[in-house]
């Protein structure tokens, strides 16, 4: 008889393997990941995208509950300075307290991606585990208590003053998209001379896809040097 192994304990052991060489073993205390200064948060979550988008965009900032508006907008759009914890799961700077990633998503992704961020936001500050929160986002899905991914979900990530983690530093401006699981390469995302970069970020249930863009939102030119 084959055993299917589920991916929560899949992920658990993949997890302990690295923790090891891991500096980001898990949560460090929950102050580390907040702002104290509200303004520079919002102003850093506008960042994201250009002033067109930005400046009439909803922004949230993350509390010691979870993210909670704290500028209202008008285009549907919303931005905020994401964390550590949504990273892909896996990754071994899950809980690197210094990432700080300004996003601004659009009215497709805030219906049905946002969600997703907010509930795995909550999950991490009440103390749950890397392979608790995903066992938890799965149940919701399955469950239909999150929203299925509405087609057209993207977001800017065009900010100078983010900083991804120590691997990828400041990286470069990019927008990102999400599909329902597919195959990267029917995007020709990783394909030879494509600019394109897609994997899984929910095992299982959805595909990311990454593009690099030539400027940052101030519209001033990246340098590929620069990270």
């Amino acid at each position: 008889m084959i055993r299917i192994i589920p991916a929560a304990l899949l992920l658990s052991l993949a997890a302990q393997a690295q923790k090891a060489n891991s500096p980001y073993p898990s949560m460090a205390p929950s102050g580390q990941y907040l702002m104290a200064d509200r303004d520079g948060e919002i102003a850093l979550a506008r960042t994201a995208a250009p002033r067109a988008i930005s400046d009439y965009a909803e922004v949230m900032v993350l509390e010691p509950q979870g993210y909670k508006m704290a500028a209202q907008g008008t285009n549907g759009f919303v931005c905020m300075v994401e964390r550590s914890w949504t990273a892909g799961f896996g990754d071994p700077e899950y809980w690197n307290p210094k990432i700080r990633s300004p996003i601004c998503f659009n009215p497709p992704a805030v219906r049905t991606y946002l969600p997703l961020t907010i509930a795995r936001t909550r999950l991490a500050l009440a103390g749950k585990s890397e392979a608790e929160i995903l066992a938890a986002i799965n149940s919701a899905l399955d469950k239909k208590e999150l929203p299925a991914l509405e087609a057209g979900a993207m977001s800017y990530m065009l900010s100078k003053q983010g900083y991804l983690g120590d691997k990828a530093g400041h990286f470069h401006p990019h927008l990102m998209f999400w599909a329902e699981r597919t195959e990267p390469t029917s995007w020709g995302a990783g394909m030879p001379g494509s600019p394109m970069i897609g994997g899984e970020e929910i095992p299982g249930r959805l595909t990311v896809f990454m593009i690099p863009v030539g400027k940052w939102s101030d519209g001033t030119p990246d340098s590929p040097e620069e990270k």
